[in-house]
């Protein structure tokens, strides 16, 4: 479970650590300022976790309105389901109810290789290029395709790890 800090914009009060959203409700119920006020607004930050849910929580754009959904996205989604929502929301764009999302909804194509011509090689394999006879293959030129997938494929990293992406 991930690690955040809510940081008071009110610079006399203190912010704390909390590892879910009962544990930040029942934390920010009780932080006053030094007059004894009730802090309202916090600045919510990543502090430690796994680094997936690290580049989650910046595709989120956590604050302390929709933490209880990343909370929820941190428990019950693969890994995989993670990094199509990091790619969909932090790399495309596109907006999502922090309560009600799903990472299928989005229309991502996501291929585990460290490169274009990776892709292209795992492409040519698959056959998606046609039957090659054996007696042809050593004649394909698998950068020309990788160059080619360039103009339809991203290239990204998330969370240490290289991905390539196609999206709509």
């Amino acid at each position: 479970m991930p690690q955040l800090h809510a940081q008071p914009y009110d610079l006399d009060a203190n912010g704390f650590y909390f590892e879910s959203i009962e544990d930040y409700a029942r934390k920010a119920k009780l932080n006053r300022n030094r007059f004894g006020d009730v802090v309202e607004e916090y600045e919510i930050q990543f502090i430690d976790g796994e680094d997936i849910n690290c580049a989650l929580a910046k595709a989120w754009g956590i604050n302390q309105a929709n933490i209880g959904g990343y909370f929820k996205a941190c428990d019950e989604w693969e890994d995989y389901q993670k990094k199509i929502f990091i790619i969909a929301v932090g790399e495309i764009g596109h907006s999502f109810d922090p309560e009600d999302v799903h990472p299928e909804e989005f229309d991502v194509d996501l291929y585990h290789v460290g490169s274009m011509k990776e892709l292209a090689e795992q492409m040519v394999d698959e056959g998606l290029f046609g039957d090659i006879p054996e007696h042809l293959e050593r004649y394909i030129d698998m950068d020309a395709i990788a160059c080619d997938l360039d103009y339809d494929y991203t290239e990204t990293e998330i969370a240490g790890e290289t991905l390539i992406y196609r999206a709509a």
